[in-house]
């Protein structure tokens, strides 16, 4: 996909807009979906192999297999790795994983997935749901379900795949240090139903006893807030650099800029110092949940 992009004022990328619910950029993402699938096509063919023969020795059904070369699909890395070895593809198919993987996420997202998944640091500041890296699969279909305009159910398994992929990071070596401060609302409201929120807020629960992982709930009844303007991520990549990124109603901006960056950096700061600290943090969930 390509982004578009917007050096105005030196601040990195432009929202990518909406065009009749599909978004400006989804083009390539399709195209190295479509490019994969016959590629994957032709070596199948050159390996004498029917569809249903290759579908059974992959594990996957003839429609399923149909499906992925013709770019309605995306494949999984799991499949993408199995079918290079299984059609002797020598690394062909594999050298096309990582495009093949972004493809899965909306097109606004996908630089920041790129970026999230090689972080050496990450602040998240959710206001409006747990953030995707602490979701449970439950909470994370809920979320899916309920998206208007309506998904059909192959885009939501695509992106709930796609959200457990990303979780990937919290498994890393050496782990990345993560802090995220989360709007006492959105551990409140209840998306998937109590049993569901339940698990979550469980779930943050683990996560937040990693020595990487700092979690901090932000109280309603708090008088102040650095950070009114929305949600926010701060991302440190591989030689230094900081990144900033914001996103809403599908639209994001990525920012580059260091005196921005800094600017919201500043305000990470002043909002975790007014935000319950991590300890406090984890008896306000632990009471939350015994509340659920």
């Amino acid at each position: 996909m390509t982004s578009v992009r917007d050096e105005e004022a030196g601040r990195g990328q432009a929202a990518v807009p909406v065009q009749g619910g599909r978004r400006a950029g989804d083009e390539q993402g399709s195209g190295v979906v479509t490019a994969f699938g016959r590629q994957l096509k032709l070596l199948r063919i050159r390996a004498g192999l029917e569809r249903t023969e290759f579908g059974k020795r992959m594990g996957y059904s003839a429609d399923t297999v149909a499906s992925i070369e013709q770019g309605r699909r995306i494949p999984q890395a799991q499949f993408i790795e199995k079918a290079d070895e299984v059609l002797g593809a020598g690394g062909v198919l594999n050298a096309l994983k990582e495009e093949v993987g972004r493809a899965q996420y909306p097109a606004f997202f996908r630089d920041m997935a790129r970026l999230e998944a090689r972080a050496t640091a990450l602040s998240v500041y959710a206001v409006y749901a747990v953030p995707g890296l602490l979701q449970t699969e439950d909470y994370a279909r809920a979320i899916f379900h309920m998206q208007r305009p309506l998904l059909d159910d192959e885009m939501i398994e695509q992106r709930f795949e796609a959200r457990m992929v990303r979780q990937e990071v919290l498994r890393r070596r050496p782990a990345p240090l993560m802090s995220f401060v989360i709007e006492e609302a959105v551990l409140r409201r209840p998306i998937g139903g109590p049993s569901v929120m339940r698990e979550t807020l469980g779930q943050i629960l683990v996560t937040s006893r990693s020595r990487n992982v700092e979690v901090q709930v932000m109280p309603i009844d708090r008088e102040d807030n650095a950070a009114l303007s929305g949600p926010f991520s701060l991302i440190d990549v591989d030689g230094g650099q900081r990144l900033a990124y914001a996103e809403v109603q599908d639209l994001s901006r990525l920012y580059t800029d260091t005196t921005y960056v800094r600017t919201l950096e500043a305000r990470y700061g002043i909002l975790r110092s007014q935000a319950l600290t991590p300890s406090e943090s984890v008896a306000f969930i632990e009471q939350l949940m015994g509340d659920t």
